[in-house]
Formats: structure tokens, sequence, C-alpha cells
């Protein structure tokens, strides 16, 4: 079974970057997932998949995986590109599209 070390992207709802300068281990699912016969809730047998590690630097998640003796594969994080917004910018006479109230 192998874990994913991965930086997640910031919230698209909010314009913060909390909670996404840290990187998150992950188990990947080792056993299909079943329906409980008396519930009929989704079960499964694997346990680590609900853990979810959080790390400061890439290098702590892959000394805590090589310790552990954990098989990981690394995602490259997605930076986001800084967009330069101008509030003057809003009322140039050579916008494409006219302002308007």
């Amino acid at each position: 079974m192998t874990a994913r070390i991965y930086r997640p992207a910031p919230n698209a709802m909010q314009s913060g970057k909390g909670k996404s300068k840290d990187w998150i281990l992950v188990h990947e699912q080792a056993s299909a997932r079943g329906i409980d016969p008396l519930m009929g809730y989704t079960t499964s047998s694997d346990t680590r998949q609900q853990i979810k590690l959080s790390f400061d630097t890439l290098e702590a998640a892959e000394a805590y995986a090589h310790k552990n003796g954990i098989p990981y594969s690394v995602q490259p994080a997605h930076d986001a590109t800084p967009k330069r917004v101008s509030y003057p910018d809003n009322f140039r006479s050579d916008r494409k599209t006219p302002w308007t109230h």
C-alpha cells in the first residue's frame, strides 16, 4: 500500500492561503469499499485511509515515510500565479468592455 504526499491547493472560495502551505500524507485505499448489509452504509476494513498527517515541509513528510517504511509518491505542488490587479484599471478608457453601473 502506497501513500501520497501532496500540498493542497487553496480554497477556491477564499482569497487567503490558509491550510495551503503544509504537506499532507494520506494512504491510498488498499481494499475496495463495500456496503454494510445491516445499515446500508459504505464500509471498508482499511482504517489507514482515515489518517491524514500534516507536515511543515516536504522533507519532513518524506523522512516520516522512510522512517516507518511506507512507500510513497510525491505530487508536485501547484503554485498559483499572482494576478496583478489595479483598482484604477477598472476606469481606463481603453477597456475591452465599458465600465457602467
